[in-house]
């Protein structure tokens, strides 16, 4: 009753608020203005909350074509003279390209007789960071015989809308095709999107002829790819054929599920828009200390936890000592200390963890990770930790990103993860968690 009572006036006093995420290899929406109502974990676009595949399932092509061999050739000049279809969705409302001096279109980039990939992701996104690599090789093999990938940026978070921040993730991740800053989701809507990553690929006619949400179907997609293409007029003869495998799960992991034990802890959000959402679901906050976490926000959206870690942590929730500020897309330590005495606890299932972490001031500031209460040592820690002179396990948040916290040697259905930080800068939006045998 009281968590009713809390719920409804935190969704009066808060607004619309976003369903519930939970962990998958696609992140569904979880914004309000999004043209579906957002699902929790699945990957397709008739998942409803709760509903958990296993894997990520891919649409029907509207047109069908081989799975394995290519098509026959069709002359360029013969491809471009039939028409283009005329109901592609716009690409609009973009707040800035990046990688490209002009504004594009699917519709006007398939009349020059291209075969367009749409690929909607985020740069925090830990699923679409995954997909990375397998676009960078698509793009480098095949920009010259046709193809065009057009990433549509739709930020999860505020600070994902910053040009300056999006610019640099291009850099980091080596990303050389054009990218739309859709910052207020005109074209994710037009799309009728719902996940990141999402992609769709347009045939040079204008037909949407596959789309695909999530990671994984690589080969299947790079298919797809091809066929295109050479239906466009594009001779492969001297591209081969070897088409990409999906990533490789943790055999411990593998095994687990054999089982029947294995499970992977499901993402995590630490603000409260998130905990609001997936407690109006009927499921449990992300954070423990609901009762707390959801009182604090009553007077007006944002406010102030004094909160203490119990002996016993119970899996896939979020447990915090201290002082603390409870904001809509993210948890902030509320108060500047000396010796670590505020913290974050989390006990997990997975192989890797990752955090989405920010800097408001700008300045770095240096967080101590432990996992079941010893430093990290090179054999489970994740790219971003560092040591100092005295043994101790950290990271520097130095800007807006996802670090990579554990990377386990193999995966664990159990492990007590710490974050501490003297300062009042350090702030948590995410967690997220991989059981891939390399990676993220």
């Amino acid at each position: 009753m009281l968590l009713a009572m809390i719920l409804a006036l935190a969704v009066a006093a808060c607004g619309q608020s976003a369903a519930p995420v939970e962990e998958s290899e696609a992140t569904p929406a979880a914004s309000a203005d999004a043209t579906a109502a957002p699902a929790s974990e699945g990957s397709t676009a008739a998942a409803q909350p709760n509903t958990m595949p296993t894997e990520p399932a891919t649409t029907t092509p509207t047109e069908a074509m081989p799975a394995t061999g290519e098509p026959t050739s069709m002359p360029a000049a013969e491809a471009k003279a039939r028409p283009i279809v005329q109901d592609i969705p716009n690409v609009a409302g973009i707040d800035a390209w990046l990688n490209t001096d002009e504004a594009l279109s699917v519709e006007g980039l398939v009349a020059d007789g291209n075969v367009v990939l749409v690929d909607f992701w985020t740069y925090t996104c830990v699923n679409c960071i995954r997909t990375l690599p397998f676009l960078r090789d698509w793009w480098s093999q095949y920009e010259d015989d046709g193809l065009v990938i057009l990433g549509i940026h739709t930020p999860e978070f505020e600070f994902e809308k910053d040009h300056e921040n999006v610019s640099e993730a291009l850099e980091t991740h080596d990303i050389g095709w054009p990218v739309a800053q859709d910052n207020d989701m005109v074209t994710w809507r037009n799309f009728e999107n719902r996940f990141w990553p999402a992609k769709y690929l347009f045939n040079s006619h204008g037909e949407m002829i596959y789309s695909h949400f999530g990671e994984g179907a690589y080969g299947e997609t790079e298919q797809k790819i091809r066929n295109a293409l050479v239906e466009a007029g594009a001779d492969l003869s001297d591209d081969p054929l070897m088409l990409p495998e999906d990533q490789v799960r943790d055999p411990a992991f593998q095994a687990s599920r054999v089982g029947g034990r294995g499970r992977i802890t499901r993402e995590l959000y630490a603000g409260w828009e998130r905990n609001v959402g997936v407690a109006r679901s009927g499921s449990h906050p992300y954070v423990a200390q609901f009762e707390e976490y959801f009182d604090s926000i009553l007077a007006g959206g944002e406010g102030l936890i004094d909160v203490e870690v119990p002996q016993d942590l119970q899996p896939d929730l979020l447990y915090f000592q201290g002082q603390w500020s409870v904001e809509p897309e993210r948890i902030r330590h509320a108060r500047e200390t000396e010796n670590l005495e505020d913290y974050l606890a989390l006990n997990y299932a997975a192989k890797s963890v990752n955090a989405v972490l920010t800097s408001d001031s700008g300045e770095a500031y240096r967080v101590v990770v432990t996992a079941d209460g010893a430093m990290l040592s090179e054999e489970n820690a994740g790219a971003d930790v560092q040591w100092d002179e005295n043994g101790y396990s950290y990271i520097m948040v130095d800007e807006p990103r996802m670090y990579g916290i554990i990377d386990n040697p193999q995966y664990l259905p159990q492990s007590i993860l710490t974050m501490r930080s003297d300062s009042d800068d350090f702030g948590l939006f995410a967690f997220t968690f991989g059981v891939y045998a390399e990676g993220p």
